[in-house]
């Protein structure tokens, strides 16, 4: 039965999305300035090292698609009081609030700020995905909505989070001279370590480990093909992508 606390949380889930809407369309530059433009070009592609390529924040339109789907999909009313509505929900609609709140402090140039909102809305999307562990779907509807994009979400923040700390420090004045590239490789290994760590405790959420794959592949390029260049920060790139993809199918597989 569909409870007053299931009602709130389906306004909530939808009140975050439209407020995720607005950061959206200040990040896009229609009512403020683009992401890449703002706090002084620190978020442009070819800012840092550790920034993917301009091509991969196409994965948005993907996540965005699924957000969309998960805000119907959640007000129909088998799903109103559904053990994944009820697991998600709340955790869907913080996640929805953080992202608009990312996009407004970085319109405001406050880099730091932005770190801490990142982190946040990474730790809200891993809680989110931790509670669909051992669940799976029900339909090809909640599987899509809820697992393929909750789990693009989550991967994709994950490297993001890289970007955007990298980005907060040399938008800040740090400046590691020779020491960057061996920085870069050691955050590298870092955010791969992160997706065997969720590949383990997230077993069969191919997603998640498809979004990292593909925002480490994309850092790959732009240093390898995009300025700044180096060849050592792209290989290792590279390589960390190959080996967090392979880590999320092979414990699906030992799951299994």
């Amino acid at each position: 039965m569909t409870s007053r606390s299931d009602r709130l949380r389906q306004w909530a889930v939808t009140v975050g999305f439209v407020a995720g809407l607005i950061g959206t369309l200040a990040g896009l530059g229609i009512i403020g300035t683009q992401v890449q433009n703002s706090a002084g070009g620190a978020l442009r592609a070819d800012a840092t090292l550790l920034t993917p390529a301009s091509q991969a924040f196409s994965i948005w339109s993907v996540i965005y698609v699924g957000l969309v789907g998960y805000v119907i999909w959640q007000w129909l009313p088998a799903q109103a009081h559904s053990r994944t509505a009820r697991a998600t929900g709340w955790w869907a609609a913080a996640s929805l609030l953080l992202n608009g709140a990312w996009l407004g402090v970085t319109q405001a140039g406050w880099l730091w700020v932005s770190v801490l909102v990142i982190a946040l809305l990474a730790y809200v999307l891993g809680r989110l995905c931790l509670n669909l562990v051992g669940h799976g779907p029900h339909s090809l509807a909640e599987l899509l909505v809820v697992y393929v994009t909750f789990g693009l979400y989550l991967g994709w923040v994950c490297v993001a989070t890289v970007a955007n700390v990298t980005a907060a420090a040399v938008g800040t004045g740090v400046r590691l001279g020779a020491a960057e590239r061996i920085v870069a490789v050691i955050v590298l290994l870092v955010a791969g370590a992160l997706g065997v760590f969720l590949s383990r405790r997230m077993p069969g959420q191919y997603a998640i480990g498809v979004a990292m794959a593909w925002g480490l592949a994309w850092i790959a390029i732009g240093r390898l093909l995009v300025q700044p260049q180096s060849l050592v920060v792209g290989t290792v790139a590279a390589v960390v992508a190959a080996g967090v993809l392979a880590a999320h199918l092979l414990s699906a597989r030992v799951r299994a």
